[in-house]
C-alpha cells in the first residue's frame, strides 16, 4: 500500500489515520520493517513525516477462515472501462485489514473477475474510498490504475463526493456544520473522537423529515473531508445519535436495530475519461425503508429525498446547475 504525506505529523499517527489501523498494529508493522518512508525502511512510530513523503506499507498476508468465499451479492449501478459503480449492502467489509478474517468487497470483486486497479495494494484493489461496515451505499470503483490517480485526485480536491441519508434522534435544532477535528479517542482505541490534536473535519447537516412522535428525525450530511466515522463522531460531539450505532452512544432498544442506519446515497464525480459530470443514487436498502415506513409519514418523505433536489440544500449553485443541463430551471 502507497499513501502520500499531505500534512507534516507523526508517521504512527499519519498510519493510524490512513489505514484505520489501532495505533499497537502500525506499532508492530513497523517493528517487523513492514513500512517504508521514501523508499528507506522506518525505525520508529514517532518519526515525523512531512507533505510530498511516499509511505509504503507491506501488510502481512491475511488468514481467512476455512471455506470463507463471499456469500454476499453486490448491486451494480454503472460499469463501463474504467470505473465500477456499485451500491454496498450493510455488513461488508470493504477491504482486508490484519484484523480482518471474513470475505471481503475486495473478495468479491476478484471473484467476479472484474479488472482492478492495483496502486493501492493487495487487500485493497480498486478502492479509491471506502465505507463503514455497518453503512450501506454508493462506491465507486477503479478498474484501472490511470482512473485510480484521476479519482483519487477528485477526491482530494472534494470535486468528487457522496450525500448520506441517516436516521438520528433527537432531532436536530437546526441546519448546521461541525468543524471540528477527529483524531482516535485516547480512552477507546476501537474509537474515533473530537481531539484537538486531531485533523481537520467538516461535516454539514441538513433536517429533512420528523418522524411522527417527534422523537427521530432523518437528515442529510456532506462531508467535506473524510475521516473514519466522521459523521458518527461529529453527531456525537452534539448529542446527536444514528440509530443502530451503539458505538457512538445510541442506546434505545439496544440490539434490536441490526446496524448503523447511515446511507451513501450520491456519489458525484467526473468520468475519468471523457470528463462528464456524473451522479449515481443508491436506493435506500429495505431494512431502512420498512423503518422510515413504520414511523415517518412516506409523501412527505419522497419530496425530501429526491436526488434531483437534495444536493441544493447544500449548495444553491450547484442545484441550479444541475437543474439548467436537465432543462428544469425556469427563467
Amino acid at each position: 500500500m502507497r499513501l502520500t504525506v499531505d500534512e507534516t505529523m507523526r508517521l504512527d499517527k499519519f498510519l493510524a489515520t490512513q489505514t484505520g489501523e489501532p495505533r499497537n498494529q502500525v506499532e508492530q508493522l513497523i517493528k517487523k520493517g513492514a513500512v517504508k518512508v521514501d523508499g528507506k525502511e522506518a525505525k520508529k512510530g514517532g518519526t515525523k513525516v512531512r507533505p510530498g513523503s511516499v509511505v509504503e506499507v507491506e501488510f502481512p498476508q491475511v488468514q481467512r477462515s476455512p471455506g470463507a468465499e463471499p456469500t454476499f451479492t453486490i448491486s451494480k449501478l454503472y460499469e463501463d472501462d474504467d470505473i465500477l459503480v456499485i451500491n454496498k449492502p450493510a455488513g461488508v467489509v470493504v477491504h482486508g485489514a490484519p484484523s480482518v478474517k471474513e470475505p471481503t468487497l475486495v473478495d468479491w470483486l476478484k471473484r467476479e473477475g472484474i479488472s482492478l486497479s492495483t496502486i493501492s495494494g493487495e487487500e485493497r484493489h480498486g478502492i479509491v474510498h471506502r465505507l463503514d461496515k455497518e453503512t450501506s451505499g454508493v462506491m465507486v470503483v477503479a478498474k484501472n490504475n490511470r482512473a485510480h490517480r484521476i479519482l483519487a485526485e477528485q477526491l482530494k480536491e472534494r470535486s468528487m463526493g457522496r450525500y448520506y441519508l441517516a436516521i438520528i434522534e433527537p432531532p436536530l435544532k437546526e441546519d448546521l456544520t461541525i468543524d471540528r477535528p477527529i483524531g482516535r479517542n485516547p480512552k477507546n482505541r476501537v474509537k474515533m473522537g473530537v481531539v484537538p490534536s486531531g485533523r481537520e473535519a467538516r461535516s454539514s447537516f441538513k433536517k429533512l423529515v420528523t418522524s411522527r412522535d417527534g422523537r427521530e428525525e432523518l437528515i442529510a450530511v456532506k462531508l467535506f473531508t473524510g475521516r473514519t466515522h466522521q459523521i458518527r463522531v461529529h453527531l456525537a460531539s452534539i448529542n446527536r445519535h444514528i440509530l443502530g450505532d451503539y458505538l457512538y452512544g445510541f442506546k434505545r432498544g439496544e440490539g434490536k436495530i441490526g446496524r448503523v442506519f447511515l446511507h451513501a446515497y450520491i456519489l458525484y464525480l467526473t468520468h475519468p475519461s471523457s470528463e462528464k459530470s456524473m451522479e449515481f443514487v443508491a436506493p435506500l436498502p429495505d431494512d431502512m425503508v420498512e423503518y422510515l415506513r413504520e414511523h415517518f409519514t412516506m409523501e412527505h418523505l419522497n419530496e425530501k429525498i429526491d436526488p434531483t433536489t437534495l444536493p441544493g440544500l447544500f449548495s444553491p449553485e450547484r442545484l441550479w446547475r444541475h437543474l439548467s443541463q436537465t432543462g428544469q430551471a425556469q427563467g
